[in-house]
């Protein structure tokens, strides 16, 4: 794949890089910050080679791209000239104030988490697989080995204020090493040296907030906290930094800004930090974990069959990053969590799912995207499997909720807990050691509750999960019979070998223009496969072939149908109609539904959607028309019952 070529599509696709405000990425996705995306040809995105699928969530427009994403965004940036993971609050464009409160809150912690999450996961495995050596007894507690490895491990955690103060301050729109220095100094040793004295006076004495006093600021009486490992005091200390830095560029002469504005800005921040918001968001990181706690410990069971069968849909819609800080500070505040462990089964889970399709299915195409998806899946990373197996297939991803549903439910029955941010899929493994107890009843517990997740999703699928409906196919006939109907005109002519001819009907009645002539270039230039256009006279969309609805829009405008005979045929109705938003369109189908030819797929207003401004020329295109030689019907007029593509495999 030529990571560079698909850059420049994507790029040009979320509306050029005068639309991108900026991108980053995680695991699998590009998330890109958008001036306006409506600009953004999201259709075309979803259908692109390289591309799994588009999520727009959390005020994000998610680019899915899979295990190879850092290349991807190696080659977007270089191709777009973005700075590397750029702030996005700096730009005060509307679109910045765009979304409700969740939406915002869920951008403003995974923009903060994401550039670290990988290095902390890597941190927590170390230090998740140095406790499995005690617990095996393969190393001990004073041996060097033990030691040097509980530094490699620990030391982002204990610095943590320090990293979240460069990625937080960058979100707010501050300069990432003033949040630094705040961040280094609620952890400067001396604060520790300073709590370890003798207090001159307890503060709040008999209330949960009894504080001893140490230390005072000018008059003003120091509540010192431990700091190392926190994650909420930086957070708020860097929002209120950025914004006292803005407001000091404003009144500051250009001929001094550069060490005057950060010389005031941390002479505010700091001790404020310090006097107020430091124990103020303490004490709301201790409440908030507590309550965490609390509410597991009502009934672990039903938390676990919640968090754990809905676990995936979150993932999918990008709202676990709206669970995942609360983990964090549980971890970093109370030492244990319980968020973490209940997902535990739900990537198993879905590899289990995975491995169903891939046993069962006869179809080349998806087993060739389930071995990957499913090796990503055992470490932790599902959104290939989840967006290009289980998801489009239906069954297998209800299956694998429902599975993930019954290990989280065991999970919680026995109390297993997360005491490390460790890995993803087998790597969170030993996060689940008991720093006391070791290898303890409830982590075997968690392994049961792997094991019960993996096999329970796997025989559901195998079983029930009818990945072969796409794949029946017409008997092989010696000859083409006379149709009795002009439904059975398209009827497909002969065999399962190379050379297989199969007939595509109109889905559409209307005038037939050549794909070149066409306005949208990317269906002009053949990138998204090869076909004609249509500009339809009568508002209905039937089915050209008999398969399985593969691909469906919330939009109705544009469906997708995957032949008995592995054509995949694009039908898109309208330019740019995805504004619409389903706007005088109805559908008659669903997405993973068996079709038959002739079938009454989606009805929509031509005048009504002109009206609106949009024109309704409609590609008609094979996507995977790369494995087709193809002949057109040599015509200007087509009714929907008529032959349009001869397809023939090569």
């Amino acid at each position: 794949m030529s990571y560079e070529k698909l850059a420049k599509d994507i790029i040009e696709n979320v509306g050029g890089e005068e639309n991108v405000n900026s991108v980053v990425h995680c695991i699998t996705r590009l998330r890109f910050k958008l001036k306006d995306e409506e600009k953004a040809n999201t259709d075309v995105l979803k259908n692109m080679d390289g591309v799994v699928t588009v999520m727009q969530s959390g005020g994000q427009y998610q680019v899915v791209i899979g295990n190879h994403v850092p290349d991807v965004y190696k080659a977007v940036v270089a191709e777009g000239g973005f700075q590397s993971e750029k702030s996005v609050e700096s730009d005060e464009s509307s679109s910045e104030k765009k979304g409700n409160l969740f939406s915002r809150f869920v951008d403003i912690v995974s923009s903060i988490f994401t550039p670290i999450l990988g290095v902390l996961a890597a941190s927590g495995m170390i230090k998740g697989f140095n406790a499995l050596f005690i617990a095996l007894g393969w190393l001990s507690e004073d041996s060097g080995t033990y030691a040097i490895l509980n530094i490699i491990g620990d030391a982002l955690f204990y610095f943590l204020p320090v990293f979240l103060g460069y990625t937080a301050i960058k979100k707010f729109g501050g300069s990432p090493f003033i949040g630094m220095a705040i961040g280094s100094a609620l952890v400067y040793p001396t604060v520790s040296e300073l709590m370890a004295g003798e207090a001159q006076y307890t503060l709040f004495t008999g209330t949960l907030f009894e504080s001893p006093v140490h230390v005072e600021f000018l008059g003003i009486p120091v509540i010192l906290m431990s700091y190392a490992s926190s994650v909420i005091p930086i957070i708020l200390s860097a929002y209120f930094a950025a914004k006292v830095e803005n407001g000091l560029k404003k009144v500051i002469p250009d001929v001094i800004r550069t060490f005057v504005v950060p010389f005031l800005t941390l002479l505010i921040i700091i001790p404020l930090t310090f006097l107020i918001i430091g124990p103020i968001a303490t004490w709301a990181g201790q409440m908030v974990g507590s309550f965490t706690i609390w509410i597991y410990e009502l009934s672990p069971i039903i938390a676990g069959i919640f968090l754990g069968g809905l676990w995936q849909v979150f993932v999918i819609f990008g709202l676990h990053w709206g669970l995942v800080p609360i983990a964090i500070n549980n971890l970093m505040v109370i030492g244990r969590d319980p968020i973490l462990a209940l997902m535990f089964a739900t990537t198993f889970a879905q590899t289990g799912a995975v491995l169903g399709v891939w046993l069962k299915t006869k179809q080349q195409k998806l087993k060739t995207l389930s071995i990957p998806a499913f090796i990503s899946g055992l470490f932790g990373v599902t959104e290939p499997a989840i967006y290009g197996v289980t998801l489009p297939l239906k069954r297998p991803f209800i299956f694998s909720c429902i599975a993930a549903a019954v290990g989280s439910a065991i999970i919680g029955l026995f109390g297993t807990l997360g005491y490390t941010m460790g890995g993803l899929g087998i790597f969170q493994i030993p996060s689940m050691i008991h720093p006391e107890e070791g290898l303890n009843f409830a982590f075997w517990a968690a392994i049961v509750a792997m094991v019960v997740a993996f096999a329970l999703a796997f025989l559901l699928t195998y079983f029930f999960g009818a990945v072969n409906r796409q794949e029946q196919t017409t008997p092989v006939t010696d000859e083409v019979t006379q149709p009795n109907s002009e439904v059975e005109k398209a009827k497909v002519v002969t065999t399962n070998q190379n050379g297989e001819e199969s007939i595509i009907q109109s889905p559409l009645t209307g005038l037939v223009i050549p794909l070149s002539e066409i306005k949208d270039a990317a269906f002009a230039s053949g990138a998204l496969g090869k076909g004609v256009a249509i500009e339809p006279t009568i508002g209905k969309v039937i089915a050209p072939v008999s398969g399985t609805v593969t691909a469906l829009y919330p939009s109705n405008h544009a469906i997708g149908i995957t032949s008995d005979q592995g054509a995949e045929v694009l039908i898109h109705v309208g330019m740019d109609t995805v504004q619409l938003g389903g706007k005088h369109f109805v559908s008659h189908t669903a997405q993973g539904e068996r079709v038959e030819k002739g079938k009454l797929l989606i009805e929509f207003d031509i005048e009504a959607i002109k009206q609106e401004g949009y024109e309704l020329t409609t590609p008609v295109v094979i996507t995977n028309s790369d494995a087709f030689d193809m002949t057109i019907a040599d015509t200007k007029e087509i009714e929907s019952t008529e032959n349009l593509l001869t397809l023939r495999a090569k």
